[in-house]
C-alpha cells in the first residue's frame, strides 16, 4: 500500500482485502481514499479507525493488538502509528519507520 500511495496510484472507490488489519494499514487504505475493507484478522484499534473514518469494514476475528514476528510485542508499524489520528501523519510515520528498519537490516 505504502508503494501504491507513493506513486501516486488512485484507489479511491477500491475496495481491499488483507490476511492482518491493523491501525497502520487502515490509515493507509484512508489516505489511499478505499471504500471498504475485510481482514481476516482485524486489531480493534483498525476497526475503530475505520469507523471513525466511516469506511464499512468486516473480519473473520476481531484481535487486541498485531503482534510483531517474534510474538513477543507489538508490531512495529502498529507502535509508528498508536498515538497519530491524520492519515496523512501515519503514512509518513510508517515511512520513517521503515526507512529505519532497513538501516538497522
Amino acid at each position: 500500500m505504502m508503494k501504491f500511495i507513493g506513486m501516486g496510484k488512485d484507489l479511491k472507490g477500491y475496495s481491499a482485502a488483507d490476511m492482518i488489519v491493523g491501525k497502520a494499514a487502515s490509515m493507509l487504505f484512508v489516505k489511499a481514499g478505499i471504500c471498504a475493507v475485510h481482514g481476516k484478522v482485524m486489531s480493534e484499534a483498525a476497526s475503530e479507525y475505520l469507523e471513525a473514518h466511516h469506511i464499512p469494514h468486516s473480519y473473520d476475528k476481531l484481535t487486541e493488538q498485531i503482534i510483531n514476528r517474534t510474538g513477543d510485542n507489538i508490531c512495529p508499524m502498529e507502535a509508528a502509528v498508536a498515538n497519530i489520528p491524520d492519515p496523512e501523519e501515519g503514512y509518513k510515520a510508517l515511512f520513517n519507520k521503515i526507512q529505519e528498519m532497513r538501516k538497522n537490516n
